[in-house]
């Protein structure tokens, strides 16, 4: 059986948190997503592994710092120097939008790195592209929607309709790999995609028409002996219990609040012809993320209610933490913010997020129809429901929306 290590969603240059370092220069979160970084390529050496798979996302954009992918090469050169063949699949926040701009991570086929192959478009790669592994590999990189057009050879249509065309002729290419597959050696599939029946994490937002979504039943094939994916940072199997695993190994650090739960992964997979095992090896050391929302009641002792709904102050030791309060506007004075910010002392960074809560029904006195006040009438009602405290503000703002809506009139004149 062959030993694959497959990681992916790196971003190793999410610094959005904390500080830096003063020794190396290098912002601190840098430095978690390097440990996580770290300890994967040290697994693939001590192992040793056959098969390194990174199924994309080296970095958070498509235009990394030179110190980041020094820091990057820094570790697919261990790999390098280790023997190990290092398959890295090019992912959507390491490709430019730009047709013929190199991607973020070209270097390593530009340079032609010994054992390192850089994958930004679908191939089939055999045992003679693999240094002799016996194995069979089926890659489909993010490439942009332009891209994929002219590789696949579909003509501009109906921007709703093309990725839908381009996922079927996906799994076309695909099912045809597969049939010309030697039947003998195992295939794993790696894609940067989303796929139906993925839960995603809380680090995206899904735009509908603007993701390419892989059929669950393309990633099922039974063919298939393991499927390595990146793009969603929720570690998850989907074919739990069944063969091929499909596996979303999840980013390799937590990106921002929406995986405050979440626990990050590796996998580590001996893959033979129609039976694999998965060894999920969790990263050790992952920095916390804390996520308070408290809603106040009661304006009776509010400052050691916040305290207590928050953890002890030792829990939140090198975490960051954020506390969501929201609160009647009036009791804004009862809020204790230097008592917060003490007692969240020891956290890597701590970020307070005010949501004063207003009254916002207006009540229109009993002789008076909404229907018979103007819009500019009815805006500053708006602003005396306390909505703007300044009355110069709102006087000032009415005379605007006036003039703006006079202006509107007479175009329609």
């Amino acid at each position: 059986m062959l030993t694959l290590l497959h990681f992916a969603d790196a971003h190793i240059d999410m610094a959005n948190y904390g500080r830096h370092d003063p020794q190396s220069g290098l912002p601190v979160r840098v430095m978690d997503f390097l440990k996580s970084l770290d300890a994967i390529v040290d697994a693939a050496v001590a192992a040793p592994v056959d098969l390194v798979i990174f199924a994309g996302d080296a970095y958070r954009d498509r235009s990394p710092a030179p110190t980041f992918q020094r820091e990057w090469g820094r570790r697919v050169m261990r790999l390098s120097r280790a023997g190990i063949p290092t398959l890295l699949l090019v992912g959507n926040h390491d490709l430019s939008p730009a047709l013929g701009r190199a991607h973020a991570i070209e270097e390593f086929s530009t340079l032609e790195v010994p054992h390192v192959r850089v994958l930004d478009k679908p191939c089939f790669l055999g045992p003679d592209d693999l240094e002799g592994l016996p194995v069979q590999v089926i890659a489909l990189p993010w490439v942009a929607r332009s891209g994929l057009m002219a590789h696949l050879g579909l003509s501009a249509a109906d921007p709703a309709q093309v990725f839908e065309q381009i996922e079927q002729r996906l799994s076309e290419v695909v099912s045809h790999w597969l049939a010309e597959a030697d039947p003998d050696l195992p295939i794993i599939l790696t894609a940067h995609a989303s796929v139906q029946g993925a839960v995603y994490g809380g680090e995206r937002t899904i735009m509908l028409g603007h993701d390419l979504v892989l059929p669950g039943s393309l990633v099922k094939d039974p063919r298939l002996d393991y499927v390595a994916l990146g793009h969603i940072h929720k570690a998850q199997n989907l074919n739990e219990n069944a063969h091929p695993p499909v596996i979303y190994p999840g980013s390799i650090e937590r990106i921002d609040f929406g995986e405050a739960a979440d626990k990050k992964y590796f996998i580590l997979a001996r893959v033979g012809r129609g039976h694999t095992e998965v060894e999920w090896r969790e990263l050790k050391g992952v920095r916390p993320f804390v996520d308070c929302f408290v809603r106040l009641e009661s304006a009776q002792g509010v400052s050691d209610y916040l305290q207590a709904k928050l953890p002890p102050a030792a829990a939140l030791e090198g975490a960051i933490v954020r506390l969501v309060l929201e609160y009647p506007r009036e009791w804004e004075a009862l809020i204790d913010e230097a008592a917060l910010r003490e007692h969240a002392a020891l956290a890597f960074e701590f970020h307070l997020v005010k949501r004063p809560q207003v009254e916002t029904r207006i009540r229109l006195p009993a002789d008076q129809a909404i229907g018979s006040l103007t819009p500019v009438q009815l805006l500053d009602l708006y602003w005396k429901a306390g909505h703007l405290e300044n009355a110069a503000d709102a006087e000032a703002l009415n005379r605007l929306a006036a003039e703006v809506i006079q202006d509107v009139q007479k175009t329609e004149d």
